[in-house]
Parts: structure tokens; C-alpha cells; sequence
């Protein structure tokens, strides 16, 4: 499914704009390439990042993947039921 309020990377990373902040995450391709993923290490809030930077890593029964910053920030919060 592509979120037309999304703006995509050729990585497969998103950022959705909403007021003054942007939510990311990866596309549902990447997470259905991935597989079953059994831990989401997380950046903590606080960290600046430049467009670019490996700012967490998902390890799935297949890989261990990178996910990179399609924009740059400061992180103010992540999803802790990931």
C-alpha cells in the first residue's frame, strides 16, 4: 500500500509531514521483505541525524537491515511497542 501523504525514498524508507513534526518508517514492501522481525534497535530521542544516517537497525529472520534518515532532524520519540 503507498500512502499518498508519504514522500518515499528508493531505499524504501517514508517521512509523512504532520504540523511541525515528520513520523518515518519503512514502506510495507521492505517490511514484507524482511520477514518475521524479532527486534527493532531504536535511536534514542534526543539524537540529531542528517539525511542519510543509519538511524536504527531491524533484524528479521532473514537480515539485519539498516534504516536511514530520508530527512534531517532531531528524533523527539520513537514507537516503544516496536
Amino acid at each position: 500500500m503507498v500512502d499518498k501523504g508519504c514522500r518515499y525514498t528508493k531505499k524504501h524508507e517514508w517521512a509523512r509531514k504532520d504540523g511541525d513534526l515528520f513520523t518515518l518508517g519503512i514502506s510495507d514492501f521492505a517490511q514484507q521483505e524482511l520477514g518475521d522481525i524479532v527486534y527493532v534497535e531504536l535511536p534514542s530521542p534526543g539524537k540529531t541525524v542528517e539525511a542519510g544516517d543509519a538511524v536504527c537497525s531491524i533484524e528479521s529472520v532473514k537480515a539485519v537491515s539498516d534504516v536511514y534518515a530520508p530527512i534531517s532532524g532531531t528524533i523527539t520519540e520513537v514507537n516503544q511497542n516496536l
